[in-house]
């Protein structure tokens, strides 16, 4: 994520419609890029992203526990649900040890 802001902070300055395109579109090429690695001869670049995943929701899920308003922490809470999906997604990948990008499950 790269950003002057945080991604768990940033998130509070747009639209919950852009935040969430953002963070899908992000993950879909973060993702990629993964593939890529694993092309290249990395045999724990899934396994590595899984990990940032996992950072990156207990983030939102530390910040969801502070006081904010009620809009702020439904589009939190919505995030974080596409996030542990996304995270589920990846997991999976990596304990399949799928390499292909044409793969069903990543399509």
């Amino acid at each position: 994520w790269e950003s002057d802001k945080a991604r768990e902070f940033w998130l509070e300055d747009y639209c919950s419609q852009l935040s969430l395109v953002a963070t899908q579109i992000l993950w879909t090429e973060e993702t990629h890029k993964v593939f890529d690695e694993l092309e290249a001869g990395s045999e724990t670049a899934m396994k590595e992203y899984k990990k940032v995943n996992d950072d990156r929701i207990e983030k939102l899920i530390k910040r969801v526990q502070t006081p904010l308003s009620k809009d702020i922490r439904n589009k939190i809470i919505t995030i974080i649900t596409i996030d542990v999906h996304g995270r589920d997604i990846i997991e999976q990948m990596a304990n399949r040890k799928i390499t292909d990008p044409t793969d069903f499950l990543w399509l």
